[in-house]
């Protein structure tokens, strides 16, 4: 059996090498007879897989792209992306979909990307991990037509197909278990109040202090940026104020704070309780170990690739917005007994 070659198809459906290379990587020029033509060749000849015919013939490609919008050095320093990075991979895997991943650094950058993406015969989809609320990259993909779920939400405007957790609910809960173990002066270290989810999350943090009586009092809330750095410098600026407790919006940020307060001589939950979000792995294993609100991140990106790969198939009607819930894991930062 011979090896298929552009020539091979060209001379059996009676067009030229160039048209058969068109009709291939789906470029423009092509009526769509002698494309169907150059198309049921390929599909009938026994010179090469399957899975290239069917490839052909439905015009995808079996690539889905992730497209996460900050730098190298924080994707790779921030523990939350290697996990969500892991629940898209096993599910391409499972799924059959190869994954190629584009890391915005610039906005030079983000406009070669666009570009590529623009070019259909390269994805078939694109999964965008959304830090902003309104990021204008999630325009460029809608005016596009390329299929595309965001990891966390855009913007409640925006009809885009999502997968999230349910933050405010969790910084909620968070906060409220703090009330409910008798600390009264609670502050918070937020994430980057450009992304939604930080937004979220200190919502949550105000409607539970004013749904159980207690004052919002601006010293108590300092924004941080997701990473432990981040949270050792908020740490730094809460303590003078004497907070007996702190919702951190991340567990990097917590574990940055943590650092801070016993730098100043602070007992860890004796002098001040901590609650976080995340249950990264770290999490368990920290001294004291940290009470956290657990969000899947695993699951949220086997879900994304899920969605996406539906969106594909189905097409985009109805809009898909998925939120998972979150659940408190009570160690031993909080001052609670968690095995009670």
């Amino acid at each position: 059996m011979h090896k298929l070659t552009l020539e091979t198809i060209a001379e059996l459906a009676g067009v030229s090498r160039s048209t058969v290379s068109r009709v291939v990587n789906d470029h423009a020029g092509v009526s769509e007879a002698v494309r169907n033509r150059v198309l049921a060749v390929i599909e009938h000849t026994g010179y090469q897989p399957n899975s290239i015919a069917r490839s052909l013939a439905t015009r995808r490609t079996g690539v889905i792209g992730l497209v996460v919008p900050r730098q190298m050095q924080t994707l790779f320093v921030d523990p939350y992306f290697p996990r969500l990075i892991q629940g898209v991979s096993a599910a391409s895997n499972q799924q059959g979909s190869t994954l190629a991943l584009f890391l915005l650094h610039t906005e030079d950058e983000e406009r070669q990307i666009y570009q590529q993406l623009l070019n259909r015969s390269m994805l078939d989809g694109v999964l965008f991990v959304t830090n902003s609320t309104e990021d204008p990259f999630v325009q460029r993909l809608l005016n596009s037509g390329i299929p595309f779920v965001t990891i966390g939400r855009d913007c409640a405007e925006t009809p885009t197909h999502f997968v999230d957790v349910e933050n405010a609910e969790g910084a909620h809960t968070a906060v409220s278990h703090l009330i409910r173990l008798g600390y009264e002066r609670i502050a918070t270290i937020t994430g980057p109040l450009a992304a939604l989810c930080a937004q979220n999350r200190l919502d949550g943090y105000r409607q539970a202090l004013v749904g159980r009586g207690l004052g919002l009092d601006a010293n108590f809330i300092v924004e941080g940026d997701f990473t432990e750095a981040g949270g050792y410098f908020a740490m730094q600026q809460l303590m003078p104020h004497e907070p007996d407790a702190v919702f951190v919006a991340s567990d990097a940020m917590a574990l940055g704070a943590m650092r801070a307060a016993r730098e100043a001589g602070w007992v860890i939950p004796d002098d001040i309780a901590l609650v976080s979000f995340d249950d990264l792995p770290q999490a368990a294993l920290s001294a004291p170990t940290l009470t956290t609100i657990r969000q899947p991140i695993k699951r949220l990106g086997m879900l994304a690739v899920e969605t996406l790969l539906d969106v594909i198939a189905n097409g985009s009607t109805p809009t898909r917005r998925i939120v998972l819930p979150t659940e408190l894991i009570i160690r031993s930062s909080c001052g609670a007994d968690p095995f009670l």
